[in-house]
Formats: C-alpha cells, sequence, structure tokens
C-alpha cells in the first residue's frame, strides 16, 4: 500500500475519533448542561485532523489518480460524522482490487 494511502487511512479513523470526542462534549455541554471543557479539548483536536484529512484526500487522490468526482465525495466525506470511515474502507478496498488489463 502506498504511504500516501496509508496516511490518509490513519488520518480517516483520527479523523472519526475527534469527531466522537467533540461529540461527546457537546452533548455534555448542552444536553448534560455540566460544562463546555469537551468542547473546549476536541474542538481544536478536531479541527487539525479535518484539516488534515482533507490534505490526505488530495494527496490519497494524487497517489491513486482518483476522478474528481471521488475527490469530491471524499471531501464531502468529511462533513457528517463518521463518514471518512466509510469512505476511507470503499477506496481501500478500491485500492486492493485487482486492475483488469
Amino acid at each position: 500500500m502506498p504511504t500516501a494511502l496509508r496516511l490518509f487511512r490513519y488520518v480517516a479513523i483520527a479523523e472519526a475519533c475527534s469527531w466522537a470526542g467533540l461529540l461527546i462534549g457537546m452533548f455534555f455541554k448542552y444536553i448534560a448542561d455540566t460544562g463546555d471543557l469537551g468542547v473546549k479539548i476536541f474542538g481544536p483536536i478536531h479541527g487539525a485532523m479535518f484539516v488534515l484529512y482533507v490534505a490526505g484526500v488530495f494527496a490519497a487522490a494524487r497517489v491513486e489518480r482518483w476522478s474528481p468526482k471521488v475527490i469530491v465525495l471524499g471531501l464531502a466525506c468529511s462533513v457528517p460524522p463518521f463518514t471518512s470511515l466509510w469512505f476511507e474502507r470503499r477506496m481501500l478496498a478500491r485500492h486492493r482490487q485487482p486492475v483488469a488489463a
């Protein structure tokens, strides 16, 4: 597996984990009304993971020669929670399929 694709995989997983942390922090801030410490911690972490995910999409797209449509899908998957995992799994499966000659 190319390094860019491997790094994209790690960043996609980290981005999803940061989403989970941010959502939990938001629950405690807005629903449980116990404070905003979780949002203060996971907000910047998730922001950094989001930026790294976007960079990872472009890096993996260059190495794997993704079409513009696939790139847009990958970027769109950075917005809803946990869809970066779905996209990463889909691209990894696509990478592992043998190319027809």
